[in-house]
């Protein structure tokens, strides 16, 4: 008697991700969730500071926050950005056995969905639910230029780095999906420039003019106050990062640099592991049915990984970086795959025993990390 999931190891490698991933989740509820749960507390209670959005909403609900509103906030997001992420690819390329491959490298990479497990109940996964979002909407009208600037607005209030991190990737996106597909007029040019200069307009005040104005006591005091359990003073131990000038995040980023550089290695290798889905996706932007496309195209990938660069440079937290940048590459493969194309770009082999290999060893690793390798 045959197996039917073992005619398609492709098949078995999609439910050893998903054991995986369950794996991550129990590992993670037993971590402390610091820095996700003190997110929870912040607000604008006295007034405008960087860091506060998902606190203040926080607020509207509740005066007094549990440790475990971490794990559900942020499985709810994770099971949203799951099924946003289901329906896009169902969209562009549907679940066929030929396209199982391609779902395997992208759904099981451990750049994605597995590491947002482990980040769970950090700000990163925000951004990538809002741009599935823009991959789903209808693009055709100013509607979708909006919808992009409100969702990069709030994803600066979330936190301001997102600026480099997600905001260069729906800029991407609106620029592939609206003005591409239906062509640049004075008007969408005007409101595009508009929309963005409010969003970085936002990130500098954010940014300057965004500090916690009383005593680091005081505001820990008030935290304690939004405290289900104000015991639990080890929470509020990075209370000090609403009072972190960028030049001291900067020199803390190159004091680690030499320890944190010896990653590098192990990146490399990661992404080296996802060479049949790069292929795939060279072979997508060759098949555009444009010239101008293909080159704008390749100028937006290099615009997102030097955004991803000089975040680099600013903040250690190195694997949730390179993480988060080959998410954003995955997003545009889909972004690409709806612009005209001359050809069919051939899909990810299913029976190519390197790809194979590839693929077992991508579903193995069950997350990245937060700041070096795993």
């Amino acid at each position: 008697m045959t197996v039917p999931i073992l005619q398609n190891p492709w098949r078995l490698l999609l439910a050893i991700n998903a054991a995986v991933i369950v794996g991550v989740f129990v590992h993670k509820i037993q971590l402390p969730p610091y820095v996700p749960y003190i997110h929870l507390l912040v607000d604008y209670h006295f007034g405008f500071i960087k860091r506060a959005l998902i606190g203040a909403a926080v607020a509207l609900f509740t005066d007094k926050v549990p440790v475990w509103l971490v794990f559900a906030l942020g499985g709810a997001t994770w099971l949203v950005t799951l099924g946003l992420y289901a329906r896009l690819f169902q969209k562009t390329f549907g679940f066929t056995a030929k396209t199982l491959p391609l779902f395997v490298f992208i759904a099981g990479s451990p750049f994605f969905l597995k590491n947002f497990m482990h980040t769970l109940g950090h700000f990163d996964i925000y951004g990538c639910a809002l741009a599935l979002v823009l991959l789903l909407m209808p693009a055709g009208s100013l509607l979708f230029v909006a919808m992009a600037a409100l969702f990069s607005i709030i994803l600066v209030l979330i936190h301001h780095i997102h600026l480099l991190m997600y905001v260069p990737v729906i800029i991407t996106i609106v620029v592939i999906r609206h003005y591409l597909a239906y062509g640049c007029t004075r008007g969408n040019v005007a409101f595009g420039i508009v929309a963005l200069g409010l969003v970085f307009a936002l990130f500098f005040a954010a940014q300057f003019l965004g500090t916690m104005p009383i005593p680091e006591a005081d505001f820990v005091a008030y935290l304690k106050t939004r405290m289900a359990d104000p015991a639990r003073t080890d929470l509020l131990q990075f209370a000090y990062i609403w009072y972190q000038p960028l030049a001291k995040e900067i020199s803390d980023t190159w004091g680690r640099l030499p320890h944190n550089i010896l990653g590098v290695p192990v990146f490399a290798l990661l992404i080296w592991l996802h060479t049949p889905l790069w292929r795939f996706f060279a072979k997508l932007i060759g098949a555009l049915a444009s010239e101008t496309h293909r080159r704008l195209v390749i100028a937006a990938l290099i615009g997102v990984s030097l955004a991803y660069l000089v975040m680099f440079a600013m903040v250690f937290d190195y694997s949730r970086w390179i993480s988060n940048w080959a998410v954003c590459m995955f997003l545009i493969l889909h972004a690409v795959k709806m612009l005209p194309a001359a050809r069919e770009a051939t899909l990810i082999p299913a029976e190519d025993r390197k790809t194979n290999t590839f693929g077992l060893i991508l579903t193995l690793i069950p997350r990245v990390g937060i700041i070096r390798p795993f």
